[in-house]
């Protein structure tokens, strides 16, 4: 688990350290500080139901809800809960053979019921994983419909490219389209959910989504719209959220002896093509990086992964805890595909609730500008609005660090929102390995 332990001089010390080498060093401190647009103070907790049991996984995952609420998450994205192909089929959940139909391995529908109006009575919103671009082989669609699916010039159906288990939709058939936003329309009517993440958003035209989500908003105004894309255009098509692709790589590489102001830069860029009202999704886990790379070293070490997402959230954006972030001793790869029913940590979760609690708190002063004060070590920013200032600085490394405090910060009467003791900022703060602290006045 990581510590969350950081050495805070005192102001004797700033009174001692204060030269002139040190005041170079520093940029110039903004003389108005800049409010921007609304920021998001929602967290998204992505669901893999095969981590929560062999079988009965959604009486697994419903089991865990109270913790999960407890951690501050507000949004509930479960991963595909429809039945599975088997023709051609390598175990993918997103190999979906009845859009309507639960897999009989997670429940029953009662079953999928129960965790959603659970999750509604904690406070919690839920969100399906909805898969429009394919189906499975043997989706009953392939027999009854073959002119609803994508064909070679021999006329035979084909595959998106790289995926040989799936059979791609023709949404040039207007029946496809009506199909599909029935099958929608199905989940919303049945269980009250709140809104979908939309696998793959990029394989279907985006007016189709423009008028889905027209067609769902009509029976729920609020409904929570994720596109698995990075283009910013989707956000005209009324979805809520895109993402940003890079956030888990460039954090990635921060902790692997790369520039931790790489990690400032990159949010910077993603922000700005955000609408106000808008959001962008962070992460630095989620079903496909966990299954690409070995969860124990992408940061480091495992005791690097909270740090890391204090980056993913405290650099605004949605940020999103996966499914396997709150186990601990975990390593290698974690493929998607496997039922493996995961121990979770009541002590990580604790930890990602101190986290989530200072994304929530500093929402108002995260509108403020961002400047960067990252050194080779250290991921360190600020944020400020009139008369207000978060300072984050997470250390990137196994071995202790020190960062300097921007000058105008120094000395300053400040709240620890990771601790929630009042503190003085340093002069210097010294950070043991992988820890973070998050200040704010």
């Amino acid at each position: 688990m990581n510590k969350i332990t950081s050495i805070i001089a005192t102001v004797a010390a700033f009174a001692a350290t204060g030269c002139t080498s040190y005041e170079i060093d520093m940029p110039a401190n903004p003389a108005a500080p800049v409010i921007g647009d609304e920021v998001s103070t929602n967290v998204i907790y992505q669901a893999n139901p095969r981590f929560f049991g062999d079988n009965d996984c959604l009486k697994g995952l419903t089991a865990q809800l109270t913790r999960i609420s407890d951690m501050d998450c507000d949004i509930l994205w479960v991963m595909p809960v429809y039945e599975t192909g088997e023709l051609n089929g390598i175990g993918s959940p997103y190999c979906i053979r009845n859009f309507t139909a639960l897999n009989s391995r997670y429940g029953t529908m009662d079953d999928m019921k129960n965790l959603v109006n659970t999750a509604h009575s904690k406070g919690m919103k839920v969100i399906l994983d909805w898969v429009a671009n394919h189906t499975a082989w043997d989706c009953p669609w392939i027999t009854q419909h073959p002119d609803w699916y994508v064909k070679d010039a021999e006329g035979n159906i084909v595959s998106p490219t790289g995926w040989s288990d799936v059979a791609q939709l023709n949404f040039d058939n207007s029946e496809v389209r009506t199909a599909m936003k029935d099958a929608m329309t199905y989940w919303v009517n049945q269980l009250s959910i709140d809104g979908f993440r939309c696998d793959y958003a990029d394989g279907v035209p985006q007016d189709f989504w423009s008028n889905v989500i027209t067609d769902l908003r009509a029976i729920n105004p609020d409904m929570i719209m994720l596109a698995e894309t990075a283009n910013p255009e989707y956000y005209a098509d009324g979805f809520n959220m895109i993402y940003d692709w890079e956030s888990a790589t460039t954090i990635s590489a921060a902790f692997n002896g790369g520039k931790p102001a790489n990690v400032v830069k990159e949010a910077k860029e993603a922000l700005a093509k955000v609408p106000d009202g808008k959001s962008i999704l962070r992460y630095v886990f989620n079903h496909d990086v966990a299954a690409e790379n070995n969860v124990a070293t992408m940061f480091g070490s495992s005791e690097g992964v909270p740090a890391a997402y204090v980056l993913a959230s405290m650099l605004n954006g949605t940020p999103m805890i996966y499914s396997s972030m709150d186990v601990e001793g975990l390593s290698g790869k974690l493929s998607f595909f496997d039922y493996r029913t995961l121990d979770f940590s009541t002590a990580l979760s604790d930890v990602y609730k101190s986290i989530n609690s200072a994304f929530k708190a500093s929402a108002e002063v995260r509108r403020g500008e961002l400047r960067d004060y990252s050194n080779s070590s250290v991921v360190c920013f600020t944020r400020a609005i009139p008369g207000h200032n978060l300072l984050v600085a997470v250390n990137a490394t196994g071995s202790t660090q020190t960062v300097r405090t921007p000058i105008v910060l120094a000395g300053a009467a400040m709240t620890d929102l990771i601790k929630g003791t009042s503190v003085t900022a340093p002069v210097e703060i010294e950070l043991e390995p992988y820890a973070y602290v998050i200040l704010m006045n």
